[in-house]
């Protein structure tokens, strides 16, 4: 392993972070982790010889770089500014990636709050899955100064396919907003009519076959009925409760602009649902039970979306004849 290869902390190695944080260590950077409740992830790091830092003051005096891929601001913001956070560990030189999808007004304020310390804070959102992760094959979208940008590269590539540079802090952010308020409101739409089809009688397979067939068929169409058709729980792993923090964040960009946002706010009220329904642990293509199942229709059954077997009636002991 080479000694020139820059020391690398990543916090937050669940469905997306382990992939990436596995890449980083077996391309041979030197790698320290923090994980959250599952340790599963973290063991399997550590196997792989990353090691797991105490803290992020802790991972911050041991690091060149450190990777972000955690919920959402609140935890970047608790992350870097807490007790034991990255800024009470921080020396100059030290550059944060944040890959989570952020509000960007908190990515720039942040970033200003670390220039003095002589820390650099770029934003590295994600695109496609928990698979591509773990291959190595994620999309990023970037917002840094090229200067930054060129020297995190390197690592961003061992788990990245495509990077692309958008522009200055805080537009990657911003970028993965837009993108997800695209793929959001498909899936709403999906869902309502899913809907509409099975309750009219529609076969759910033949809806599948005729917008697979032509110019409105897309992937995130086909992953949605991964689900809806073929029950497969995991098909798109992303929770309701993640969507729904991330259009209200498009919707506060967008307000922040006095832009109109008519389809955005119905589409956040599709999620607001959801959630009021208790069902933010769902993964995406499950807002369509989500929408069906508040109109008195069902598309997969309870069992399946929970994974629970549904419960034995019990036998109702009627009195013993005399």
């Amino acid at each position: 392993m080479s000694s020139k290869k820059q020391r690398v902390g990543f916090i937050g190695v669940g469905l997306m972070g382990h992939g990436m944080a596995k890449n980083i260590v077996e391309k041979g950077y030197p790698l320290s982790i923090m994980g959250h409740r599952n340790r599963k992830p973290v063991t399997d790091l550590v196997r792989r010889g990353a090691k797991e830092a105490k803290s992020p003051a802790d991972m911050a005096k041991n690091s060149d770089v450190i990777f972000l891929c955690v919920t959402s601001s609140v935890q970047v913001e608790d992350l870097i500014r807490r007790k034991d956070g990255i800024k009470a560990g921080a020396h100059k030189g030290l550059i944060i990636v944040d890959c989570s999808t952020a509000d960007p007004t908190s990515t720039i304020e942040l970033a200003e709050e670390l220039k003095p310390l002589g820390v650099r804070l770029i934003d590295a959102p994600l695109g496609r899955s928990p698979k591509e992760a773990e291959e190595g094959l994620l999309n990023t979208f970037i917002g840094a100064d090229a200067k930054t940008l060129k020297e995190v590269r390197p690592i961003i590539e061992t788990w990245a396919e495509n990077i692309i540079h958008v522009g200055p802090l805080g537009a990657g952010h911003k970028m993965k907003l837009v993108n997800n308020f695209v793929a959001m409101s498909y899936v709403a739409i999906y869902a309502e009519a899913f809907t509409t089809a099975q309750k009219t009688g529609v076969p759910l397979e033949k809806f599948h076959e005729v917008i697979s067939a032509g110019g409105l068929n897309s992937g995130m169409f086909q992953n949605v009925c991964k689900w809806v058709i073929g029950g497969d729980p995991k098909a798109h792993e992303f929770t309701l409760a993640n969507c729904d923090k991330d259009i209200r964040y498009y919707n506060q960009l967008a307000d922040s602009e006095k832009l109109t946002t008519v389809v955005a706010s119905a589409v956040k009220q599709s999620y607001a649902m959801a959630l009021a329904m208790g069902r933010g642990a769902d993964n995406m293509p499950m807002l369509a039970d989500a929408v069906a199942n508040f109109n008195g229709v069902t598309i997969q059954p309870e069992s399946r979306r929970t994974g629970k077997k549904p419960a034995k009636a019990k036998a109702k002991k009627g009195k013993k004849k005399k």
